[in-house]
């Protein structure tokens, strides 16, 4: 796209969304909301509170609400136990994951989908 065009497109867009924001300053519901914003701001600041106060204040369990979901994200379920048998040497590997050391150098060796092969079910 050339300058001049991409220069088009974002002069278009520009004032696509100041005509939606002249829109939006002419809305009462706008208004309303912002001065009660406002109001509200000036109450906290002469009493000496903050917006969490007011939300711990209306509703206590939001706090252990938002703290829920780090809760679960720590548990898993556990690995299951893989058994290989090298069919070359006869040597069995049991691991619950992929960093084993003897089955990292099988999968150098012989390459990961052959020794995939190996795992019995």
């Amino acid at each position: 796209m050339s300058k001049l065009a991409e220069y088009r497109q974002l002069e278009k867009h520009l004032a696509e969304q100041l005509q939606a924001l002249e829109t939006m300053k002419g809305d009462d519901a706008l208004k309303k909301e912002i001065e009660f914003e406002t109001k509200l701001r000036e109450l906290l600041d002469k009493y000496g509170f903050s917006l969490k106060h007011i939300i711990n204040l209306l509703d206590p369990q939001s706090s252990s609400r938002r703290q829920a979901p780090a809760q679960t994200t720590g548990t898993r379920k556990p690995r299951e136990l893989k058994t290989y048998k090298n069919p070359h040497s006869g040597e069995v590997v049991e691991t619950k994951g992929g960093n084993h050391k003897t089955l990292k150098e099988w999968k150098t060796k012989h390459g990961a989908d052959e020794v995939e092969s190996w795992l019995k079910k």
